[in-house]
């Protein structure tokens, strides 16, 4: 695959994408095994965990990467196939508020994203340098297909790093205890 050029996405991308160090179908193959193994880590009481007050739960970021990557691999199989009907915007708040994610074990969460993460490689695995190159309008923003296999590695990368930073830190733990 060839490199990803900066006319290849929009800015409002860009720290995703700097987030994938090597080559993007290679750290999506990691991710399947090491994003589990993560999600495996944290115990289902520290699931319900928000570091904050309005902030998402474990559980709700969790479940938006999924969501997310969805997302991102439909609007990416649209324009792979040709279709350049432009794709509406991401609701991503709704979407964390309408999807019961605190219902869900972290167990069914790792299960979910492994078997997303195959169909999506799979799918991925089929474009070919001309369905990567082409360009489509998602959320009113020009983007390839291959820019969005970038987003959805480094948007993982992204939130995991949030999550051991805010979320699982003992010194956030600890602050958020005191808080109840």
């Amino acid at each position: 695959m060839n490199p990803l050029k900066s006319d290849e996405y929009p800015a409002i991308y860009t720290d995703y994408i700097e987030n994938v160090v090597g080559p993007v179908l290679e750290e999506l193959q990691e991710q399947l095994t090491s994003f589990p193994e993560f999600i495996q880590g944290i115990t289902e009481d520290r699931g319900d965990f928000s570091y904050a007050e309005g902030k998402w739960t474990v559980k709700e970021v969790l479940c938006h990467i999924l969501d997310t990557e969805r997302v991102m691999a439909y609007r990416a199989l649209r324009f792979a196939r040709n279709d350049m009907t432009e794709l509406a915007p991401f609701e991503q708040d709704e979407f964390v508020q309408n999807g019961r994610h605190n219902e869900r074990s972290l167990s069914s969460i790792a299960e979910e994203f492994t078997y997303l993460r195959k169909a999506n490689l799979l799918l991925f695995d089929t474009f070919n340098e001309t369905e990567l190159a082409r360009k489509g309008m998602a959320s009113g923003r020009l983007i390839t297909v291959k820019a969005f296999l970038y987003v959805i590695a480094g948007h993982l990368t992204h939130h995991r790093i949030i999550l051991k930073e805010r979320y699982l830190s003992n010194e956030n733990i600890e602050h958020a205890e005191h808080l109840v």
